[in-house]
């Protein structure tokens, strides 16, 4: 899919929106320097090219009572028996786990990094013995725990011209 174009106004919408997505068009309209139409056409362009994908509220886990975040790097069998292919059958999984919350396939030596927010260490424990590693395509996991929270935003829209 080709890159859309963002010029500093647009980069300015997606900070503000990514601050609050909750803001009305008139609020949005002031903070960017523009007027109102101009503004929703804006937003409206981004919305189309899917630059805004959709719009959510952002949970604060430690408050819903799951207070453990665990990265996860699975290692997975080249080939089953049976035929299945692993990869396809353990992303297929993945999204039936609650505990997962991101899982991106990777280069390296590990094929998945998993992003697990649970209750506690009991909790991660159970999920990592009795599923991910009873999972049949699993050969390996490493698990590192995140100790404190330095820096976590929705999505990077990075500089306006990184090149």
């Amino acid at each position: 899919m080709p890159e859309v174009e963002l010029d500093r106004t647009d980069r300015r919408i997606l900070e503000e929106l990514q601050r609050d997505g909750r803001l009305t068009n008139q609020e949005l309209a002031e903070r960017v320097a523009l007027s109102p139409s101009p503004c929703l056409r804006r937003v409206r362009r981004l919305e189309a090219t899917g630059v805004i994908r959709q719009y959510v509220a952002i949970v604060d886990a430690e408050k819903v009572g799951l207070g453990l975040l665990a990265y996860v790097s699975v290692r997975l069998q080249k080939h089953m028996d049976g035929g299945h292919a692993p990869i396809e059958q353990f992303a297929r999984d993945v999204l039936g786990w609650p505990e997962v919350v991101a899982c991106y396939a990777m280069t390296g030596d590990m094929d998945y990094l998993l992003r697990v927010q649970v209750v506690d260490l009991a909790h991660f424990s159970r999920f990592s013995m009795d599923t991910l590693m009873k999972h049949p395509a699993v050969v390996d996991m490493r698990s590192s725990f995140a100790l404190k929270k330095i820096k976590d935003v929705p999505q990077a829209i990075g500089p306006a011209n990184p090149r």
